[in-house]
């Protein structure tokens, strides 16, 4: 009896079963070598769409030619031979987004690689997307807080703007973005951390100290080493990119780092050049300007129709000898809403951060600063700009008036306020206060060598002392006669007691 129902049953399987016909594109690798696969029989293949090689290991199509198609390998080139079939995966280049990737670090296409498990997200974003149009855009108005004084006051950067801190390897550039990253607590920020051919030891040692600090619980880290293939080096800007837009579009602030984009520039150059595409100057394909341009443009101040969020990115370009004129940073510096420069010189002579306040600027300028910060650091650029240049010019004069000399004195007190050690970002209060102290002449009577000292001492008093007004001021960020007089007398107070 049993039987006959198991005979019934594949027999009613059997006639009711109906051929289906699925067409699969399959394309053949007829050329492999140095990460490039040369791949025939692809005819619907779309730029940058996932290819998946037999073997599991992923390409992006990335030169479509008329009788094949140049696909550059994200996994092991080692693992590729002549004769693999090649099946397209049916989608663009794509991350994972949304809040399942804060606190992580993924490689280029989205993958952890911190041994915390799968990520937890449902959406996808191409890696390259449209920019915002000008109608989507509104003014950039609201500050990001850096927590490094000399830049706070002085080239300030908005939230939706593209400063770029470019300068010599060694100079403090990471230093700069990692403290910007550190400050973002609690200032409703999400920040992408994206790193391009550094050492893995390197960013072994940045995730430390991201998570001694309470800043991974923000913070997203995106890594293409100097291990990794050129390809996820190339791509991985724009899957931060496109990891800090989900926040963006969701009415949220986000702060991408590129660090740095010379690297990126060179590993384009490095899979252009296999591809044989053809190079122009120092050996990049001509469209080196687009490849850079196209993902700045990307950081925008949405209106308030598209939910007025923001990407604000830091840009990080690496120069040779201070050659500020070379092709890719000259490109950077053109497609970027200002600089911050970092000197080699000041730095070795222990100004840190070593900016060099002559050819930084911010385009954006006092848009981008709260109004306490505007009114009380307004002429400080010009008093330090004019204290290099006497300072060059006092070498060679063997006697000085006492106005000049008065001008020195204050420059030098400016120059050794502004130092400030790493991971020690300052509040906005903090900074008023000092740089109010610093304007007001009250810092002659502090002997040069002793200003660090004065400096550690009077934020102290002021948060012990006077914790309510600087509160106050980080609530408000008003400056007016109440303000001005409650920060007289709080330092007259401590100068009372300082010896």
């Amino acid at each position: 009896m049993a039987e006959a129902n198991l005979y019934d049953a594949i027999l009613k399987q059997i006639e009711g079963y109906k051929p289906e016909v699925e067409s699969v594109e399959v394309g053949y690798v007829a050329e492999v070598g140095d990460g490039i696969a040369r791949v025939t029989g692809l005819q619907n293949v779309r730029l940058s769409e996932l290819v998946r090689f037999q073997n599991g290991v992923v390409g992006i199509a990335f030169n479509l030619e008329a009788d094949s198609v140049g696909v550059i390998i994200m996994g092991d080139p080692n693992e590729i031979q002549e004769g693999y079939e090649v099946r397209p995966m049916g989608r663009i280049a794509s991350v994972p987004v949304g809040m399942g990737l804060v606190g992580r670090v993924v490689d280029a296409l989205g993958n952890p690689i911190d041994g915390k498990g799968p990520i937890q997200s449902s959406e996808f974003y191409n890696i390259e997307r449209i920019a915002p149009g000008v109608i989507e855009r509104k003014n950039v108005g609201r500050p990001v807080q850096t927590g490094i004084m000399a830049i706070d006051a002085m080239i300030p950067v908005g939230r939706g703007q593209r400063e770029l801190i470019i300068g010599d390897r060694q100079t403090g550039k990471t230093a700069v973005a990692i403290d910007t990253i550190l400050n973002q607590k609690g200032q409703g920020m999400y920040c992408i951390y994206v790193a391009v051919g550094k050492r893995r030891g390197e960013v072994a040692r940045l995730v430390n100290v991201l998570e001694e600090y309470g800043a991974m619980e923000y913070t997203t880290i995106v890594v293409a080493s100097a291990s990794d293939a050129a390809a996820m080096q190339y791509i991985a800007p724009y899957s931060g990119c496109a990891i800090g837009e989900w926040f963006m579009e969701n009415g949220k602030d986000a702060l991408v780092v590129y660090d740095d984009l010379s690297k990126h520039a060179w590993a384009y150059r490095q899979v252009s050049l296999l591809m044989r595409r053809p190079p122009g100057r120092e050996a990049y394909p001509g469209d080196v300007f687009y490849l850079h341009s196209r993902l700045l443009e990307r950081a925008a101040q949405l209106s308030d129709e598209r939910g007025g969020g923001s990407l604000t990115a830091l840009p990080i370009i690496e120069t040779l000898l201070g050659d500020v004129s070379a092709y890719v940073p000259t490109n950077v510096i053109s497609i970027t809403d200002g600089q911050i420069y970092l000197e080699a010189e000041l730095f070795y002579a222990g100004q840190r951060p070593a900016l060099n306040v002559g050819i930084s600027v911010s385009r954006v300028g006092g848009d981008a600063q709260t109004n306490a910060m505007k009114k009380v650091a307004g002429g400080m650029r010009l008093d330090l700009a004019q204290f290099r240049s006497l300072a060059a010019f006092a070498q060679f004069a063997s006697d000085l008036d006492a106005a000049t000399q008065r001008q020195l004195e204050q420059g030098m007190r400016l120059t050794e306020l502004l130092k400030q050690p790493q991971y020690s970002p300052l509040k906005l209060s903090e900074q008023i206060a000092l740089i109010h102290a610093g304007n007001g002449g009250q810092l002659r009577s502090v002997a040069n060598e002793r200003v660090p000292e004065w400096k550690e001492k009077y934020l102290r008093f002021m948060n012990t002392q006077y914790s309510s007004l600087l509160g106050r001021i980080d609530t408000e960020k008003k400056w007016n006669d109440e303000v001005k007089g409650a920060l007289d007398a709080a330092l007259q107070a401590f100068m009372s007691n300082w010896s």
